[in-house]
């Protein structure tokens, strides 16, 4: 593989006006196509498989008035202090409030309190049920307008008015927190080579491969229903292993120069060598992202694949259009002072060889203690729990909380997570009777509405209202319950409404993660023994993975589940953790992780082939490698650290746990585990068996091939001392 990366990269040089032109016009042709061709996104979230999803699909059928996988919102009404809601005025106020949301736009229905049993018995809370025929993401600015001017009335009224439910959740916008990652990343990579011009190549390679992988999305989407939120993750991890491949062959360039090659020279060897470690690192980020589909939930499957797209894109661009820019840059890439800090000459060790030594010097004890602080730090991952957010997890000060808290404490915590039960039976009257009979028989139940049943009579809703709040685990049980009980009815009974919707969606998550583990870890194992030539390497490369993975559970769970901490990071309520953040974090940690330990370890390997000392080819390769992955781990914790600002617990959730992940992963795991076990290996670190080594392809990540196919055609040509003397 080195050999035709070499040969690519040099053709790239050479070419470079072409190869420019050539990827200006891809550019040019997708931002066009995505400008006439996209088409409109979904915001549909489907579960298949679970019942509650089974639930709403056959609501969909039998019942469509029912609303069901529509949006809601809840209307909440509280008399002044000292004052009932039966005030005539009160009531005259609600009343006009309920009319006015009637003829609101994209709402379905909404209930009258007092004629819908939506008054607390102290009556000073009371609710108004509003259910739109759209879902949450496809409520336009103007319903939410809407929404709030309707209820104008009752707070002129005297009453406290407040508002809670997915319909008031707008979609996420681009914040301040993208630009800040540009920003830092600029920062990082002026400080890391010392040019403005080496800092400035790998922030345009990938703002390019940015604009080529969204637009690709965009034009996907008029041809194939996709989610709104697919590019979310494009956008992130296309930027992020964009900015590291880039990073990492420049830095292999300047080195090339450094010692004394030419341009075009030293882009073939930097692509030959540094492009083969970015080929096999894309490739496990695009197994890691791909695999995503295991999991069996359409919206990761497609944010997955947008993701793994993107990602190949960043790779292509760093084996093509980087080398043609290193063209355009010429010397000036290396700086003012014209020299690599690696091969700078002044006789003193950098920072990475410095910490190399200190590792190998002492591998077992620097091995247990940092085994040890992960360990500890992963104790708390035993008690994860998973669950997706709700009012109740909203910030204090918002609307929704305060809606949440006035139901809470007017009606009992389980009135915020309502269980809808459907009773699909040819009497749907008389088996919904009877499943209610056995629902209120259940702990934790504390009330269950009258049976509504659609004009075929096949199908009934009831309205389940458990004694504790949507997030618990009692109310999970009884969500359970319900569910067992549909054996001993007449009729099938299935569970759903958002609570259960969410109960599913943890469980499916939970379950999905060991195969998801098992599938991405397996195949990625099979790719880093390809490109180590060794069992050991990549065992230990995924065992580390997995102990910087648990370690982030646990300060994850420690902060936004126990709630350590949480005033240092701006948390203002704890909560069980989002269920789809453990999966999103190994998918995209794991691609990251990998791509830490192919830039560091290949460099070892490269060392150990071309003759030195096992630990002697450790402190080399740590010394070459460390200040790249120094600097690409910098970026990404400083991109996903700039998250926890957010007022959104979700997004600070995101946010900590990948910059934790990174920190513990890059400078834990690979910048001190990795050379305090390969000092401990030694030679056994590459070991692979003879017949495992027979049937492995030489992929020559290393380019020891390319070195001797150079090294051989540079030699003089030997002289036959036969042949005729020339007169």
């Amino acid at each position: 593989m080195a050999t035709y990366l070499y040969r690519l990269a040099r053709f790239s040089y050479r070419r470079r006006r072409l190869v420019l032109v050539l990827w200006l016009a891809v550019l040019a042709l997708f931002g066009v196509g995505a400008l006439t061709l996209s088409g409109p996104t979904s915001t549909a979230f489907t579960v298949p498989g679970t019942e509650s999803q089974k639930a709403i699909d056959l609501l969909g059928e039998r019942f469509p008035q029912a609303g069901a996988g529509g949006a809601t919102a809840r209307v909440v009404f509280a008399a002044p202090s000292g004052e009932t809601l039966a005030d005539p005025a009160s009531r005259a106020a609600i009343e006009q409030v309920v009319a006015a949301l009637n003829v609101a736009p994209q709402v379905g229905a909404a209930t009258d309190p007092y004629q819908a049993a939506g008054v607390n018995p102290a009556g000073t809370v009371a609710y108004s049920q509003v259910t739109y025929t759209v879902q949450g993401m496809d409520i336009t600015d103007a319903s939410r307008e809407a929404l709030a001017a309707a209820v104008e009335p009752a707070r002129d009224a005297g009453l406290t008015v407040e508002m809670g439910g997915d319909a008031l959740q707008s979609s996420v916008e681009t914040s301040a927190t993208e630009v800040l990652g540009i920003v830092i990343a600029a920062l990082v990579l002026v400080i890391t080579f010392g040019s403005l011009v080496a800092a400035g190549l790998p922030l345009l390679t990938a703002i390019i491969g940015i604009g080529i992988g969204i637009s690709g999305i965009m034009i996907v989407s008029g041809f194939v229903e996709m989610a709104s939120t697919t590019s979310i993750l494009a956008l992130m991890l296309g930027l992020a292993v964009a900015i590291d491949y880039a990073l990492f062959i420049v830095s292999r360039y300047r080195h090339e120069l450094a010692i004394g090659r030419e341009g075009e020279e030293a882009a073939g060897r930097a692509v030959g060598t540094a492009g083969s470690a970015v080929v096999f690192a894309g490739l496990t980020v695009v197994i890691a992202l791909a695999a995503l589909a295991v999991v069996n939930i359409p919206l990761l499957t497609e944010m997955g694949l947008a993701a793994a797209s993107t990602v190949v894109v960043a790779v292509l661009i760093a084996l093509t259009l980087l080398p043609a820019l290193l063209g355009f840059a010429g010397r000036r890439i290396m700086g003012r002072r014209g020299r690599d800090p690696e091969t700078a000459g002044n006789g003193k060790p950098t920072a990475g060889t410095r910490w190399a030594r200190f590792v190998t010097r002492r591998p077992a004890a620097v091995l247990a203690a940092a085994v040890l602080a992960l360990g500890v730090i992963a104790i708390p991952a035993l008690s994860l729990r998973l669950g997706l957010p709700d009012d109740g997890t909203a910030a204090p000060d918002t609307t929704q909380r305060k809606a949440y808290d006035l139901l809470s404490q007017g009606f009992g915590p389980g009135f915020n997570g309502p269980l809808t039960v459907v009773v699909d039976a040819p009497d749907a009257k008389g088996a919904a009777d009877e499943a209610a009979a056995a629902i209120e028989g259940l702990p934790d139940v504390a009330a269950v509405a009258p049976a509504v049943v659609n004009q075929a009579g096949d199908t009934a809703l009831l309205t389940v209202i458990p004694a504790s709040a949507p997030s618990s685990a009692a109310t999970e049980e009884l969500v359970n319950a319900i569910r067992e009980t549909d054996a001993r009815l007449s009729g099938d009974l299935s569970v759903t409404g958002q609570t259960a919707m969410n109960i599913d969606v943890s469980s499916r998550m939970g379950d999905a993660l060991v195969p998801y583990l098992a599938v991405v870890v397996g195949l990625a194992f099979v790719l880093l023994a390809l490109v180590f030539r060794s069992i050991v390497v990549p065992l230990k490369a995924t065992l580390g993975f997995l102990l910087s993975v648990v370690a982030t559970f646990g300060a994850v769970v420690a902060v936004f589940q126990w709630g350590w901490l949480a005033g240092l990071f701006g948390v203002d309520e704890i909560a069980p953790i989002m269920s789809l953040l453990p999966v999103l974090l190994v998918g995209i940690v794991f691609g990251l992780a990998m791509d830490y330990q192919v830039f560091l370890v290949t460099r070892m390997r490269e060392e150990y082939v071309h003759g030195a000392q096992p630990t002697e080819a450790v402190v080399t390769g740590f010394g070459h490698g460390a200040r790249v992955v120094t600097a690409a781990a910098i970026i990404m914790i400083s991109v996903f650290a700039g998250f926890i600002l957010s007022h959104e617990s979700l997004i600070q959730s995101i946010g900590f746990a990948l910059a934790v992940a990174i920190l513990f992963d890059a400078f834990v795991v690979r910048m001190t585990i990795v050379p305090a076990v390969m000092t401990l290996l030694g030679r056994s670190a590459w070991w692979l068996p003879r017949w495992l080594d027979r049937i492995l392809p030489d992929v020559d990540v290393e380019g020891e091939k390319l070195r001797h196919q150079l090294a051989e055609a540079a030699a003089p040509a030997p002289v036959d001392e036969t042949a005729p003397a020339m007169r």
